[in-house]
This record gives structure tokens, sequence and C-alpha cells, in this order.
């Protein structure tokens, strides 16, 4: 009876499990590597990804980005992971870099 309840308040233990990456797929662009890393959310995934960039002195830096929407298809969220990333490169392009931080999401 418990578990009923906690299904269905949103409380099992199956989605704790649930969001996990996705395979993705990657993508040069404009200096940078895009890589679409969508999130498995049940039977869903969420459009997530990274921005990297080698940098002169050596070392790579990682920006995160994870949005809200969901697909039903991982393609889809593949596909839409690697344009969000071209746009972000575009519109920041100068500033996404441009701070100390190694890692950090956008």
């Amino acid at each position: 009876m418990a578990s009923f309840f906690s299904k269905l308040f949103g409380r099992s233990r199956g989605s704790e499990t649930e969001a996990e990456p996705a395979a993705g797929k990657t993508e040069n662009y404009a200096d940078c590597l895009i890589r679409a890393t969508p999130i498995r959310e049940g039977a869903q995934f969420r459009l997530a990804g990274s921005i990297e960039k080698a940098m002169p002195d050596g070392a790579t830096k990682t920006r995160n980005f994870i949005r809200a929407d969901l697909f039903s298809s991982e393609q889809d969220a593949i596909d839409s992971a690697l344009r969000k990333g071209r746009q972000i490169v575009d519109e920041q392009r100068a500033a996404l870099f441009a701070d100390e931080a190694q890692t950090r999401s956008v």
C-alpha cells in the first residue's frame, strides 16, 4: 500500500535511479567541441550537453548546459542539444571561456 502512494505522489525509488546520461554525439563548431549528452528520465530524454575548448596553455575548459526540454526520442534530444550548443557558442562567444573557471554551467 505504501508503494502505491509513493508512486502516486512521485516518490518511487525507480524515479531516483532513472535520471542517467544517455549515449551522445559530438560535433566540432567554432574551435569548440559540442557534446550532446541527453539525460534519460523515464521514457523521455532531457536536453543536456557540454561545450569544450582547448586553451592556449593546454588546459581544456568545459561549459555544461541542461535545459527543461524533454523529448520522446533520444535522437531528437541529441539534435536539439547540438543546436543549443551552437546557439550558446554564437551568443556568448567572447565571454563563454573568458573567466578562470575550468568547468561551470551556462
